[in-house]
């Protein structure tokens, strides 16, 4: 077979750092729940309250992660690149977004469909606890992030 440049689903899984280490199984499987995404500049590509039905592995881009507060522009919490993703909603019913995710610039990203995850997940416990081994040090870091910020903004006397 002739591979001429164009990746599938499977082998850009493999190659992004989220699945750093994975088995060549287990990425097969979630394979099967992905699709790729082109979102433009300003474009969201979830908004807070919506249905959670999705995350996202950034390939190319930034996505600012924003907080929508009345009367006032959004406040961004943090700005993610390649390498990252995008989205824990999905894993803590009611599967709900708690916040927007904007894309600053034009952004290349794989969406894992999370019903779809969810129910791999619920079929092989093996799969669904590496998938928590891959999403909470980042979540944990993404708290510290933003802790460090609460400090820097309400600390000062």
């Amino acid at each position: 077979m002739k591979n001429d440049g164009v990746k599938n689903l499977e082998q850009i899984l493999q190659e992004h750092p989220f699945f750093a280490g994975a088995p060549v199984e287990e990425v097969k499987l979630i394979a099967g729940c992905a699709r790729n995404h082109l979102f433009q500049a300003g474009e969201y590509l979830f908004r807070e309250g919506g249905p959670a039905d999705e995350f996202f592995l950034i390939r190319h881009g930034r996505v600012a992660l924003e907080i929508a507060a009345p009367g006032r522009p959004p406040a961004v919490l943090e700005t993610l690149g390649v390498g990252e993703f995008v989205g824990a909603s999905w894993l803590i019913p009611p599967y709900r977004w708690s916040l927007d995710a904007r894309a600053v610039e034009l952004t290349r990203a794989t969406g894992i469909d999370a019903v779809c995850l969810r129910g791999k997940c619920e079929a092989d416990h093996d799969l669904g606890y590496a998938m928590m081994k891959r999403f909470l040090p980042a979540l944990v870091k993404r708290l510290h992030t933003t802790r460090l910020q609460v400090l820097d903004v309400y600390g000062k006397h």
